[in-house]
């Protein structure tokens, strides 16, 4: 998949996702990669993005498979920037299927 149109639509994924419930850093990965392919060193530095910006808290779970985990909380600010991406999703696929349909 072309590079830019992955990098434009991963912020909404890792907002998305998040939504619904708490994530760690490679739980995004695997979850993501299920849909289109990406590495870890894409979506560690937006996670730092979007806590620096206020969209995620964070806090410390315990694992059982080796060290404490990072958990990624959408804010209330986190999900009213979430609810308005979706919005212009939805209104730029439509216009870029109506382009793209054969007649």
């Amino acid at each position: 998949m072309n590079v830019q149109f992955k990098k434009g639509v991963l912020e909404l994924c890792v907002l998305s996702l998040t939504a619904k419930k708490d994530m760690y850093g490679y739980e995004l990965v695997e979850e993501i990669s299920k849909n289109f392919e990406i590495s870890e060193g894409t979506i560690y530095p937006l996670l730092r993005r979007l806590t620096k910006e206020g969209l995620f808290s964070t806090y410390l779970m315990e694992s059982t498979e080796g060290p404490p985990r990072k958990y990624y909380k959408l804010t209330p600010k986190g999900l009213d920037l979430k609810n308005e991406l979706v919005m212009e999703w939805k209104e730029f696929a439509k216009g870029v299927e109506k382009m793209t349909e054969e007649e």
